[in-house]
């Protein structure tokens, strides 16, 4: 256009195309007002504030002589009224002549039945030569879209996406704030674990999509319980937690009635059918049992998994249990101790001998694990084995038994030797790695290895078992069930899993002298075994009288006190003995 302005003739086409721009374009407060934003300048020293024209587009439902004054203007401001004097921080800026800027939110409210707009300010204040605020200036805009997203994030951070309910952390941090509460001010509260009964099954049965509307469903019910000052959040998979103030240990028992009422009394809807739930409930009365979330919780849980085992549905109140307590502190000194013991090298083997019912000569040794003390004592098997698997340490002991008894196995290639083992073991993959180390570094160790498996875990999962049974077997090593009898495996499922040796309950053995009812069964034990070519074991034979029974009813072996019990002594390195005779 300026080329335009050289020729006179040009100069009324240019002025018509300025004019048709000018009219086009609105005025800047305009576009600020189609924008949702409002320009202003704030005189600070007399408090005025003076605002672009088109200000009520912003704030239409708040009267002109409100937004006057930055002092008429804050009384609308949540949920911090002073958040606009605060941000005039002391700034170099500010004296510089640049100004210093700032941003702030915050939300404005007409009046209180008017709903909240959020507001970000954008702006520069400039300081008197006194260095104190004299002058802002900015621009304010509606946000509402943005602090929804907010405040949907926030929620997302601190909700179960499932049921709405608090997530884990934040239900902590909620327990752990009343329970401080409860202290300071001595009041009573209570923490519940609301666990759903047999959740796996649902999922089993029709699938996770069912089993997270039960769940949603089962946070609906408890929520209508509520008060409103109560607390629910979700604590794990099927468990709620819940946080009652201001409830006494009688209130926690009616409180509980009601929530177990309310999941069981009514089946839940599904898209795959009605589905029938019960719940079972921990409690524990705080601060009086519980000072701190974390022993809230532990209690809670403890309380909950026993009232589970015990009679599902039911609600169950912590109380303080002298042996309870006694035996927890047995449980640390003993963990500490076994697990020295592994450090130290101090976890070493007994050596009990099973020979042949007929002849008594000894056809492998069972090893069983000891634990030297410090004083010099030794532990047996059974003040070790039970601690170590209830505590969780029984992978390790299982570990150094291997270890200890792949050793023995290697140092002497005439001995053939029994190695017990825990349920865990059989799907530890660790041990599988251990074992096929040792296995490979020492060819032929495998085929003198008897590994015994207790009936209970043969029964549990016989598919599994036998999958650990041709893994063992392909090293060439047997496989022998303990304490065959206690839980009455089916004789099939002893012939899918290709059992070797059968080792019958020495609680049926002992007294087959004497008691009829004993004697047949350990006799038919013995009968179908022989049919099935699987070796049989009889333990804890005490007498004479038992072994001719034994041998005569066709067992393959023996061990028990009356063949000797188990020792540190490693009898294959002891010149030979006499061996008891068989009788008749």
């Amino acid at each position: 256009m300026s080329g335009l302005s050289w020729w006179p003739e040009n100069q009324s086409i240019l002025s018509r195309i300025e004019a048709i721009v000018n009219e086009s374009l609105p005025p800047a407060d305009r576009i600020l007002a189609s924008l949702g934003q409002a320009a202003f300048v704030w005189d600070i020293a007399t408090d005025r504030m003076i605002w672009s024209e088109h200000v009520a587009a912003v704030f239409p439902d708040i009267p002109p002589e409100r937004l006057a004054t930055a002092a008429e203007f804050s009384n609308l401001i949540e949920p911090q009224r002073a958040v606009r004097s605060d941000a005039l921080v002391p700034s170099p800026a500010a004296q510089s002549g640049e100004g210093a800027p700032y941003r702030i939110e915050y939300g404005v409210r007409a009046n209180t039945s008017a709903q909240v707009q959020w507001i970000e300010e954008t702006g520069c204040w400039f300081a008197g030569p006194d260095g104190r605020p004299l002058r802002a200036q900015g621009i304010v805009r509606i946000n509402n879209e943005r602090h929804a997203r907010d405040e949907q994030l926030v929620k997302l951070s601190q909700n179960d996406p499932l049921t709405g309910e608090l997530n884990r952390t934040h239900l902590i941090a909620s327990l752990a704030e009343i329970i401080e509460e409860a202290v300071r001010f001595r009041t009573n509260c209570a923490f519940m674990l609301i666990g759903i009964d047999h959740l796996a099954r649902i999922n089993d049965a029709f699938g996770f999509d069912v089993a997270d509307a039960v769940i949603s469903e089962v946070a609906g019910r408890i929520r209508t319980r509520l008060r409103g000052c109560d607390v629910l959040g979700r604590f794990s998979g099927n468990k709620f937690g819940l946080v009652l103030k201001n409830c006494t240990v009688d209130d926690m028992s009616v409180a509980a009635e009601r929530f177990l009422a309310a999941i069981r009394d009514e089946v839940v809807p599904t898209r795959s059918g009605p589905v029938s739930i019960t719940a079972s409930i921990g409690g524990v009365a705080v601060p009086r049992y519980a000072r701190s979330a974390d022993e809230a919780i532990n209690r809670a849980q403890e309380t909950l998994e026993a009232c589970k085992s015990r009679r599902a549905g039911s609600f169950a109140l912590w109380r303080p249990n002298v042996e309870r307590e006694a035996q927890r502190r047995v449980n640390i000194r003993v963990t500490d101790e076994i697990v020295t013991a592994l450090n130290e090298r101090r976890i070493t083997m007994a050596f009990e001998p099973v020979v042949g019912a007929k002849a008594r000569d000894a056809a492998f040794y069972e090893c069983l694990v000891r634990m030297e003390q410090d004083d010099g004592q030794v532990l047996l098997a059974p003040d070790i084995v039970p601690v170590a698997e209830r505590l969780g340490l029984i992978r390790l002991v299982d570990h150094r038994v291997l270890e200890l008894v792949v050793a023995e196995l290697a140092a002497s290639p005439a001995t053939q030797l029994s190695l017990n083992i825990s349920p865990d073991t059989t799907m530890d993959p660790d041990w599988w790695t251990s074992i096929e180390t040792l296995m490979h570094a020492h060819p032929g160790v495998g085929e003198r290895l008897i590994v015994e498996i207790t009936e209970t875990v043969a029964i549990q999962d016989v598919d599994d078992v036998r999958g650990f049974v041709t893994r063992l077997k392909n090293f060439g090593s047997r496989i022998a069930i303990d304490d065959f009898g206690a839980g009455y495996t089916s004789f099939r499922n002893l012939r899918k899993l290709g059992v070797d040796i059968v080792k019958i309950d020495g609680a049926f053995v002992q007294n087959i002298a004497r008691i009829p009812d004993d004697r047949a069964f350990v006799q038919t034990l013995i009968d179908l075994a022989r049919r099935l070519d699987i070796k049989t074991v009889a333990e804890w034979v005490q007498d004479e009288e038992a072994a001719t029974m034994l041998r005569d009813w066709g067992c393959d072996y023996i061990q028990g006190r009356l063949i000797g019990l188990a020792s540190s002594q490693r009898p294959w390195q002891q010149p030979a003995t006499t061996v008891l005779p068989a009788a008749g």
